[in-house]
């Protein structure tokens, strides 16, 4: 099938669907370079032209995995990569880094390692809380001038963040969790996305996995699985979570899906219905499975399905993060407080 393209912001048009790489490095368990790179070539291949990484998937082994592909096939594809996400070595924890000198710092190293002079999107990866969204937004806006970045997009923002941050420069998309069991991005990151005019990049839209079924209880994750970290996927919240699954798989069956392609499809019936461009970015280590997701991009659901499926959000146990201002929904309880 021949893949549509998406147009976000700014000018940036994409493949209506992307590659997210985090997956093809040891983040949930350990990962075959030979194969990660063989999924990532196909991709391609198809028409999945949207690659999306970032300097701390692996400490920079991410990009570097990229690379190999790029070597060859640079002018094919939309790279997109993200700073601002450091790890913290006496708790192994992360914090944000935003400021002017770690933009300029973080674009060379991420560079190097690509094998590129040059990416199409770069993402400030989270908030620093420590520095004005306008002076990272301005160092972004520098390094479009100098010619190492061809568009600003920013991840997990708020949208008073959002608003402040396209003040100062066109943002070209706004790249948050978006899923059937994460929704607060509806609440007021995408009207605001939908007001300015930038699009929008979901990232995890199988909600890291889960969605698919292929996570039936903790036994299955394993012991270096990043996923152990979120609370939704603790034991206790995980054992409840189980049955959104099952509303999926009841909707797969009666539209002869699977219910990685259901969970997809919601995330493009709910873009048209909110009237935001939506670029999914799943990520996968196999190649068949990118073939599998592709599909989701022409899939209509029936009033019915989506109805069933809308209905699964208020069921979510757990948060989506186990710090809440470390994703936009945290800070934006936080700044709308005096509206409870």
């Amino acid at each position: 099938m021949a893949i549509p393209t998406v147009q976000l912001g700014d000018g940036l048009t994409t493949s209506a669907q992307g590659l997210g790489g985090m997956a093809l490095t040891d983040v949930y368990g350990a990962a075959d370079p030979a194969t990660s790179v063989a999924t990532i070539h196909h991709a391609i291949d198809i028409g999945v032209t949207f690659l999306d990484t970032a300097n701390v998937y692996g400490g920079g082994a991410n990009e570097e995995l990229f690379a190999r592909v790029l070597r060859t096939r640079r002018d094919e594809v939309v790279l997109a990569t993200k700073f601002g996400i450091l790890r913290t070595p006496d708790d192994g924890g992360f914090r944000a880094r935003g400021d002017a000198a770690y933009v300029r710092e973080s674009i060379d190293a991420s560079l190097q390692r690509l094998g590129t002079d040059s990416v199409d999107l770069y993402y400030y990866h989270r908030v620093d809380a420590r520095v004005p969204i306008e002076e990272t937004v301005g160092a972004l806006a520098e390094l479009v001038t100098a010619g190492k970045v061809r568009h600003i997009g920013l991840s997990e923002v708020t949208a008073l963040e959002l608003e402040r941050a396209h003040a100062v420069h066109p943002i070209a998309a706004v790249q948050s969790e978006w899923s059937l069991w994460s929704r607060d991005v509806e609440e007021y990151v995408i009207p605001t996305a939908t007001r300015l005019g930038i699009g929008f990049v979901a990232y995890s839209p199988l909600g890291r996995g889960f969605l698919t079924g292929a996570v039936a209880d903790t036994a299955s994750l394993g012991a270096t699985d990043a996923r152990r970290n979120f609370p939704r996927f603790d034991e206790e919240n995980l054992a409840a979570n189980i049955r959104l699954v099952d509303a999926v798989r009841q909707v797969a069956d009666a539209e002869g899906l699977t219910l990685a392609q259901v969970a997809l499809a919601w995330v493009y019936a709910s873009g048209r219905r909110l009237g935001v461009p939506v670029v999914p970015i799943p990520g996968t280590r196999k190649a068949h499975r990118i073939d599998e997701n592709i599909t989701a991009v022409s899939l209509g659901l029936s009033e019915e399905s989506l109805t069933l499926l809308d209905g699964i959000y208020a069921g979510v146990e757990g948060e989506r993060a186990s710090d809440p201002l470390y994703i936009s929904r945290g800070r934006e309880q936080r700044e709308h407080a005096h509206d409870l």
